[in-house]
């Protein structure tokens, strides 16, 4: 069962942004800030990465990679994903961003 929610609303992309911590990987950065109730993510892909399509795809694909490892997160947490603005989106596989997403839940420590 799907033990994350979504985040939807401006205020809570906000105070994740403005209060999370930093880490950066090669493909994605992320912002975490731990939380007392339930694991929460929140995806950003700016329109400058590219049209609806590949931002679509990108967002499944983030998505995808995190539910592997969504069971292996320890901690409640809050969590928004943004995408690095100098990389080719056509290029990106699924590999690389869970490996990607590996490394930053590693920094953070708060993965298994």
């Amino acid at each position: 069962m799907k033990k994350t929610i979504m985040l939807k609303k401006n205020y809570e992309f906000r105070n994740v942004l403005k209060k999370g911590k930093y880490y950066s990987g090669n493909i994605l950065e992320a912002f975490i800030i731990k939380n007392k109730k339930i694991n929460k993510l929140g995806i950003a892909i700016s329109v400058k990465i590219g049209k609806a399509v590949k931002r679509n795809r990108l967002k499944r694909l983030i998505r995808e990679a995190y539910y592997i490892y969504e069971d292996d997160i320890f901690e409640k947490i809050e969590i928004v994903f943004l995408c690095k603005k100098n990389v080719q989106v056509d290029n990106i596989k699924f590999v690389q961003i869970k490996n990607d997403m590996e490394v930053i839940f590693k920094k953070a420590k708060v993965c298994k």
